[in-house]
């Protein structure tokens, strides 16, 4: 087992796995635990429990790290605007109000969101020192999506809406950055020693945007933590061959591809970077042969680079945790 904080910064080629969404739906203990608390965003804000949640896939898999168990969604909560989750159609969130959003300071923000900070304190006393704890935030754009509504159901951007508040995204993004770095910053000294960057929705920004609302975005995350020396791992999902644009402009410790992404391709392409993931959470929903089939294909290919062993995307909640556990065991006995 690797500490995923010294791989990053040092990129050297470790044995580390963990996956994205590995607290959560899938697993009964969690499921448990839901039924018990309706409220999701109460759920996040409740220390005790959101700790108790991170550390079960790691008491149950052994993995090398810990994700904080929380949402990108807490951001713009603290900033003004109220979240609901809607069963098969997922967050909801209030009209966006650009005054209250602006209206909003460094003490409210920090007051609302301490709770997630408690929570990291009590993870990290619970957690094996060996083990990275990672914490994480939704990257502007992506959080943009959901606070002003940009995408349709079928998870296309609206053109519209976005023609619509274009005048109004470079104010907006300017706060969500300062307040992004408050909470990575907040996150960090509560025992998090790593942050991961989703950029969920970075996939559907025009082409003549995604410098501007994708790379530039990211790259001021990535100048901040480096200059507090936070290791940094950006998932700028579904801009394909772009990533390499993304890694040479971006400069992260390290980049997560998503399943559309060769892997053989990223090898080739993405350097001086700590590569993560790749695999589609799918592999899990079949049989356990051509799940370690596909396992086989990422851990060969990168055999010989840093390398974290992940997906590329979150574990999906119809998925059975023994093939977690075959899958972890399985890459275990590969690297010995």
């Amino acid at each position: 087992m690797s500490n995923l904080k010294n791989i990053l910064l040092k990129k050297r080629i470790c044995k580390s796995v963990w996956f994205m969404r590995q607290a959560g739906r899938y697993l009964p203990e969690f499921r448990d635990i839901r039924s018990k608390n309706e409220d999701f965003i109460n759920l996040c804000l409740n220390s005790k429990l959101s700790s108790d949640i991170t550390l079960q896939p790691v008491k149950r898999f052994n993995l090398d790290s810990a994700i904080i168990f929380s949402d990108i969604l807490l951001v713009p909560f603290a900033l003004g605007q109220k979240i609901s989750f809607i069963k098969d159609q997922g967050p909801k969130l209030s009209n966006f109000n650009l005054e209250t959003f602006l209206d909003v300071n460094e003490d409210q923000f920090i007051k609302t969101l301490t709770p997630v900070y408690k929570a990291i304190e009590l993870t990290r006393k619970n957690l094996n020192k060996d083990k990275s704890l990672i914490c994480f935030i939704g990257a502007p754009w992506t959080l943009l999506v959901y606070m002003l509504n940009l995408k349709d159901f079928e998870g296309n951007l609206s053109l519209d809406k976005f023609r619509k508040v274009n005048s109004n995204i470079k104010i907006i993004l300017k706060k969500l950055n300062k307040f992004l770095c408050i909470h990575i910053q907040s996150q960090v000294e509560a025992g998090a020693d790593v942050v991961q960057v989703f950029d969920s929705w970075a996939g559907i920004i025009p082409k003549t945007y995604l410098k501007d609302l994708c790379f530039n975005t990211n790259s001021e995350i990535i100048k901040f933590c480096k200059s507090k020396n936070i290791p940094n791992i950006c998932f700028p999902k579904g801009i394909k061959d772009k990533y390499k644009d993304f890694n040479k402009f971006v400069k992260p410790d390290g980049i997560n591809i998503d399943y559309h992404v060769d892997p053989d391709w990223a090898k080739k392409n993405l350097k001086d970077v700590v590569i993560q993931g790749g695999a589609n959470p799918r592999i899990l929903l079949e049989k356990e042969e051509k799940m370690l089939e596909v396992a086989t294909k990422y851990i060969q290919t990168f055999k010989d680079i840093p390398y974290v062993f992940n997906l590329g995307h979150g574990l999906l909640p119809e998925t059975d945790p023994d093939k977690v556990d075959k899958l972890v065991k399985f890459y275990r006995d590969f690297n010995e």
